[in-house]
């Protein structure tokens, strides 16, 4: 029952929010058809005008793209509201144009399917209380009117359903993208995000090489000029404090090792889950790190790896870079998108992309994360001195693993700071 239940909720739910959107979408069709009719006159006028000027024609030429575009994003606003579809941005104004000069039709064809859902259940509710009104031999017309209702009523919702079906449609023919045009974006993006996972890679090995080659190495060398020249010192006092030099030395070696581990991969990940990481990560900052975590459910393996090191490396950063004082780290579970600013168009000028096309990447990732279940949001935030470099190693380095997942990566860190490092992954 609580399945069913939800499910007609949800149901319910998205009739409305159709219904709503084919409301706005015949108000905005008279505005369209009106539109177009003046735009139609006023390009007919200065085209066909004999000796008519140059730049009056581009005037008014220009004029009526604008108002065309203007018109097209309220439509793509509309659509994505309460339609479920996700229009990209990047149209030309030709398409804006052609949009504006045929979409009214099918904004009054939905008007005129909302009347019919009105008229149906005006007549369909005479099953209800048309007994009342019956006099004489009336009833067989009443039962008759009210069962045509219904079957009006039937028809016009899923006529509900098919107008807003061709609102998508429409909308993707004349502002794009094509299937085709759709598939070639995500071939592209797949492109781009393998390359620079197998980048993301090589400069996770190299960091463990240095790592391993600054630190743990040089420890390692220290202990063992401190064992030889304890075996060789004909002193045993000497030879006692040099022993007590290298059991220090040791020491300090197997902290920088599990330093070293524990920024490879945390063994906490899997076995405590998220949280406990991402507390442990809290506890081994030298500065006050508040967390919160707002997860009912611990995500999946992908997820939570990416959300992991986008905290430590983020938190490492603000320790090394900003001079920060305080962190807050938040994790929380939403549909909506709340970031800040981007890194992904510097990830994908550094990978070979243009700003377009990762802008477009990023709106179609945003619109299929949202499909699939919503979205894992992480947002770390410092009171440091601000001025991070989006394309800088490290942070570079998390937008491709962001991207790996379909994500993005933003960053906020105007000079004097606060610097806010959020993170949007999909979730299943």
């Amino acid at each position: 029952m609580g399945t069913s239940g939800s499910l007609l909720r949800r149901g319910w739910r998205r009739g409305w929010r159709l219904a709503g959107g084919l409301l706005i979408g015949a108000c905005t069709a008279v505005v369209e058809l009106l539109g177009a009719a003046v735009a139609g006159a006023a390009l007919l006028g200065v085209r066909a005008w004999p000796g008519g000027r140059p730049a009056a024609r581009r005037r008014v030429e220009r004029a009526v793209t604008a108002g065309a575009r203007r018109l097209a994003e309220a439509e793509r606003g509309r659509l994505s509201r309460f339609l479920g579809q996700a229009i990209a941005a990047d149209y030309d104004d030709s398409g804006a144009r052609q949009y504006m000069a045929v979409r009214w039709s099918l904004g009054l064809l939905g008007g005129l399917v909302l009347a019919s859902v009105a008229v149906g259940a005006a007549y369909g509710s005479l099953l209800l209380w048309g007994w009342f009104l019956i006099s004489g031999g009336e009833w067989m017309t009443i039962t008759a009117s009210a069962i045509g209702g219904l079957f009006l009523l039937f028809l016009a919702l899923q006529g509900i359903v098919g107008v807003a079906f061709l609102e998508g449609q429409l909308a993707r023919h004349f502002l794009g993208p094509s299937p085709q045009e759709a598939l070639r974006r995500r071939i592209d993006e797949l492109s781009t995000s393998r390359a620079g996972v197998v980048d993301a890679v090589h400069d996770e090995r190299r960091r463990i090489e240095r790592d391993l080659h600054d630190g743990v190495q040089q420890r390692l060398v220290a202990l063992g000029m401190l064992l030889g020249r304890a075996r060789r010192s004909q002193d045993p006092d000497k030879a006692r404090a040099l022993l007590v030099q290298a059991h220090e030395e040791s020491r300090a070696a197997l902290t920088d090792l599990r330093e070293v581990a524990w920024r490879v991969y945390p063994t906490a990940l899997d076995e405590a889950g998220l949280r406990a990481a991402l507390e442990a990560v809290a506890e081994r900052s030298p500065i006050p790190v508040r967390l919160e975590y707002g997860l009912t459910a611990e995500p999946e393996e992908a997820v939570r790896t990416v959300a992991y090191f986008v905290v430590a490396e983020a938190v490492t950063n603000a320790i090394k870079h900003a001079g920060a004082e305080h962190l807050t780290v938040a994790l929380t579970r939403s549909g909506a998108d709340t970031g800040v600013a981007d890194t992904g168009v510097a990830a994908a000028r550094k990978a070979g992309a243009g700003v377009t096309e990762a802008r477009k990447a990023e709106t179609d990732a945003a619109g299929e994360a949202t499909a699939r279940g919503g979205l894992l949001l992480v947002r770390v935030t410092d009171d440091g001195r601000g001025g991070a470099d989006p394309a800088g190693g490290g942070l570079l380095g998390l937008a491709r693993r962001v991207a790996a997942l379909d994500g993005r990566l933003r960053v906020a860190s105007p000079p004097g700071g606060p610097t806010t490092i959020s993170a949007e992954l999909p979730c299943a």
